[in-house]
């Protein structure tokens, strides 16, 4: 028998909403597991508590609208949000605020300028920075990794299931316990004070915080995302031009500033395997409709993050400054798209 004819346009690649969005479900899986591993079953249940909030806001906003909440839930997009909105609040967050910043990035960062596709801000960013700037202590509040020495170094204690579920949804901690005897500073954090206190990088290298290359755990969890972030890159869900100019710029002006002062800025794998720098490079500012489209503007954009992550992080009042670059760069996209335009064929290019 012939062989089949396929007519055009040739091509078999799935370009379905729900299909990329489950692909960056499966990506968040390795970076996950490893949050979970070193910073305690709050992880997941704050993700389950996201999950379960932001289906059910935008079913009552599409069911407000007039339309059927069936469609939008289905393309798993609310998932998506609430699943990198829990992995960048503290796992013992309660879970009132969990409701409150999920809610408020599906609500009113989403569907009030016309639901997907139209929304100009990252919603998960802006639901974890309204949260920040609201309730700064609660979203501040990590758990040190969960390694037996790093404990016993900082007198420091462990949560289990229970606990973290206890403290969750009632406020109450371990008996015996309080605050400082459960949490503490994150890598990024004890930087900026101890620089601030004058202490030498040298000095400041020897905390148990630090680990080969990054934060203590977080170096883990940053490689976790990063094997998430090529698989999304060779499943073509995203392309590498943002990821990599993020990382790029970040590394590239952190490293100037370490070449010219090695004892009051860490070297530059610190800044990329700490805190949410390759959580954010693949899979925060590459979100498809607040990010830049061209691919010279792509380039710009990820690299302006990664720069700005940097200058936040150093000189600004937060020490891990990736939801804010988000966010100041998602309002310059349009303008950077305006300026990037590639030339259309047949046409010159203009001055």
């Amino acid at each position: 028998m012939p062989a089949a004819i396929i007519s055009s346009p040739h091509s078999a690649r799935v370009n379905r909403v729900d299909w990329f969005m489950l692909q960056v479900c499966l990506a968040l899986i390795p970076g996950t597991l490893a949050l979970i591993w070193f910073f305690g079953w709050g992880v997941l249940i704050n993700m389950a508590l996201a999950s379960v909030f932001a289906v059910a806001a935008e079913a009552l906003v599409m069911k407000l609208r007039g339309r059927p909440a069936l469609p939008a839930i289905r393309d798993y997009s609310a998932i998506v949000t609430a699943l990198l909105f829990a992995l960048t609040v503290p796992p013992t967050l309660p879970w009132w605020l969990t409701l409150l910043g999920i809610s408020f990035a599906i609500i009113i960062v989403k569907q009030l300028y016309g639901g997907l596709g139209y929304n100009p801000f990252n919603p998960a960013m802006a639901g974890y920075v309204f949260l920040l700037i609201s309730y700064p202590v609660a979203t501040t509040s990590w758990l040190p990794a969960q390694a037996p020495d790093l404990l016993m170094a900082q007198d420091l204690t462990a949560l289990s299931f229970m606990d973290s579920a206890r403290l969750i949804f009632t406020g109450a901690l371990p008996p015996g316990l309080d605050w400082d005897a459960i949490s503490a500073a994150t890598p990024l954090d004890d930087l900026r004070t101890r620089l601030d206190q004058g202490v030498l990088m040298e000095t400041i290298r020897q905390s148990p915080l630090w680990g080969w290359v990054g934060g203590r755990g977080w170096e883990w969890v940053s490689l976790g995302f990063l094997i998430g972030g090529i698989y999304l890159i060779r499943q073509r869900v995203i392309s590498w031009h943002i990821p990599v100019s993020f990382l790029v710029g970040l590394g590239a002006i952190s490293g100037v500033f370490w070449i010219i002062d090695p004892q009051g800025f860490p070297f530059p794998a610190f800044h990329l395997f700490s805190g949410a720098a390759m959580l954010g490079a693949f899979f925060i500012a590459t979100d498809p409709v607040s990010a830049c489209t061209t691919k010279n503007g792509q380039l710009i954009y990820g690299a302006s993050i990664g720069m700005l992550v940097f200058v936040i992080r150093t000189w600004g009042g937060y020490p891990d400054a990736v939801a804010f670059s988000v966010l100041l760069l998602n309002i310059a996209a349009p303008m950077i798209d305006y300026y990037t335009q590639p030339r259309v064929y047949g046409h010159r290019s203009k001055s």
